[in-house]
């Protein structure tokens, strides 16, 4: 029989239940993970908002690439954001740097690899842009490793072969042998660089030739690696460096491919280009051994000294019989246009032909990307 006894102990269990309820859904409130930001955020006017979650810090500083550190502002949440300017439409590598530590974006997959200073990616979509994935035919990157007798390790390279390659074909292709940067490894063109749609939009629109690209690791001598940037201060590391470079280039990767791929194989038919190390690599082997290339590009090159004589021994005027093109560019905010403007003054002296480019920008993939557009659109015509 239900009782007035039974109903007050009703309601009281009632209250209990309630407030077992209200204390379960608090903490468990409280342990959920905070709301997932969205960063980047690209809006249509090209402006980006970054967003930065750590309630704690108490500086926390954006870093855009070809940009300095721009302090973030912290809202009631504890998360940090930047509205930029409106951006020109490419790949932006970034990162945050918290309290003196850099950081990744944890909420953006999109990401820049590097051998010393990995960073987040936002895209600034363009339409029609050399480096955007268009509505044509794509060509295919294939990833090799091998053994290096010269250097003593274990490395790697990339091959893009165009839409229309066939192994089993007879048709035979010119070669361009494209070289990263200092900290890049070898994938750097592809997965930053997005040298294979750069290559499809041209070779789709006439403006390049369909050729075979080989993008192979940069290092003759990896400790320069880990001695960071001032390890090219180090004459003895940095020659040696490009000498075993050049070695394992001519006498390992290029023999490989020739065997593996339907490459042309006479000096017309290959070209060497490279940014920064890679672009004084390209220097370097390129003018050194123009019995091996017709073709040579430098995008804002580094690691050569100012004793041109001694680098480049052979290098007269007798050279422009060989040439078919000597590619020289640099941004003009660049630190290194001030060398760069030497050495093409230095060929002046030699009576060396060559093409000097000078474009805006720093020392950025935004300009390495449209460097390639431009160079590879003038390689193996007739």
């Amino acid at each position: 029989m239900y009782t007035p006894a039974d109903s007050k102990k009703g309601g009281t269990m009632t209250k209990i239940a309630a407030l077992a309820l209200f204390i379960t859904t608090s903490v468990f409130a409280q342990n959920q993970p905070p709301a997932r930001l969205v960063s980047p955020e690209v809006g249509a006017d090209n402006r980006v908002t970054f967003r930065f979650r750590d309630p704690n810090a108490k500086e926390v500083l954006l870093t855009l690439e070809g940009t300095k550190p721009v302090p973030m502002q912290k809202d009631d949440q504890g998360v940090w954001a930047l509205t930029t300017d409106p951006l020109q439409p490419d790949f932006y590598g970034y990162s945050f740097t918290a309290d003196g530590v850099g950081l990744i974006d944890p909420y953006n997959p999109l990401m820049k690899p590097n051998l010393l200073n990995t960073q987040s990616m936002v895209h600034v979509p363009g339409a029609g842009l050399p480096w955007e994935v268009g509505d044509v035919p794509h060509g295919k990157i294939d990833h090799h490793f091998y053994r290096s007798g010269v250097v003593g390790d274990q490395r790697d390279y990339y091959v893009y072969t165009p839409p229309a390659y066939d192994p089993k074909a007879k048709q035979t292709y010119p070669v361009l042998y494209l070289l990263h940067g200092f900290s890049d490894d070898a994938s750097g063109w592809t997965a930053v660089g997005r040298a294979n749609v750069i290559l499809d939009n041209l070779i789709a629109q006439g403006k390049a030739q369909p050729m075979i690209v080989v993008m192979t690791l940069g290092y003759g001598a990896p400790e320069i690696v880990t001695a960071g940037v001032g390890g090219f201060s180090n004459q003895e590391l940095r020659k040696r460096n490009f000498d075993k470079f050049t070695d394992a280039l001519l006498t390992e990767v290029l023999p490989q491919v020739e065997s593996s791929y339907r490459v042309k194989k006479d000096r017309e038919s290959r070209a060497i280009a490279g940014l920064s190390m890679g672009g004084a690599e390209s220097l370097l082997t390129g003018l050194n051994h123009l019995d091996q290339f017709a073709w040579v590009g430098a995008f804002s090159s580094g690691g050569i000294s100012e004793d041109f004589n001694s680098q480049f021994p052979t290098l007269d005027s007798k050279a422009n019989s060989k040439l078919r093109l000597l590619w020289v560019a640099c941004g003009t905010e660049d630190r290194l246009i001030d060398i760069n403007r030497k050495f093409r003054e230095w060929l002046k002296s030699k009576d060396v032909a060559h093409t000097d480019i000078e474009t805006p920008g720093m020392h950025t993939w935004m300009v390495w990307r449209r460097n390639l557009a431009d160079y590879a659109s003038l390689l193996f015509h007739k």
